[in-house]
């Protein structure tokens, strides 16, 4: 069986053979399939490729995708996402872990860049408290999901339509995303010290950041 990996890559080549006409056919059931972020990656992708097979068969045809799949593209697309089982819990598990580490790596090497630079001005206070740092990651990853959320539904609201708001979308997106920031921000500076406390020097936070991102790669999260 071709991994999921593989088949975005063949998917990626072939999408060249589709007309500019179709090409923005399959692009939209493409883009609408492959965020359904529950659905089963790789059934996902298996999905895409078939479709992708009988839109350069009929192409070959002279047919266009329209005739092809009818006139309502996104009711089809549906009916297709209704027969894509759900992503095993495993690996939905598997990658919010995986998005959590990646986080938190690149927190602390950011951490440990911004102290070392600071530390040249000034003198810096380098204690930190383990339990608010944890719950601080917790909201951060939440935010970052739900931004994540909001901004994959706005996408998907805007494909199969002839006339998209792309302005629009986008401002929506930007909102989103700076309110997500802005309580993660507030949250921060709102949240008091509490639980044990120690010395976590911008080198060590640096080196632990970078042994995180690189184990999170290395179990290829």
């Amino acid at each position: 069986m071709i991994e999921a990996k593989q088949l975005i890559e063949i998917n990626n080549r072939r999408r060249s053979e589709l007309t500019p006409e179709n090409e923005k056919y399959y692009s939209d059931f493409l883009i609408y399939i492959r965020l359904q972020f529950f659905l089963s990656e790789q059934q996902s992708e298996e999905v895409l490729m078939e479709i992708l097979d009988h839109l350069i068969d009929g192409q070959n045809e002279g047919k266009p995708a329209s005739v092809i799949f009818g006139d309502d593209p996104k009711e089809f697309a549906d009916e297709i996402i209704r027969q894509i089982p759900n992503e095993d819990k495993k690996n939905v598990g598997r990658l919010i872990s995986g998005i959590a580490l990646n986080l938190a790596g690149l927190l602390l090497m950011i951490r440990g860049i911004i102290l070392l630079i600071i530390s040249f001005f000034k003198d810096i206070n380098t204690i930190v408290y383990p339990l608010q740092s944890l719950v601080m990651l917790g909201v951060i990853l939440c935010f970052s999901l739900i931004g994540v959320w909001g901004i994959f539904k706005i996408i998907k609201g805007s494909v199969f339509k002839e006339k998209q708001r792309n302005l629009k979308d986008t401002v929506l997106c930007g909102t989103i995303g700076a309110a997500c920031t802005g309580i993660t921000i507030g949250v921060n500076y709102l949240l008091p010290n509490f639980g044990p406390s120690f010395q976590f020097t911008w080198l060590a936070s640096l080196i632990l950041g970078a042994i995180i991102f690189g184990l999170s790669k290395i179990l290829k999260y």
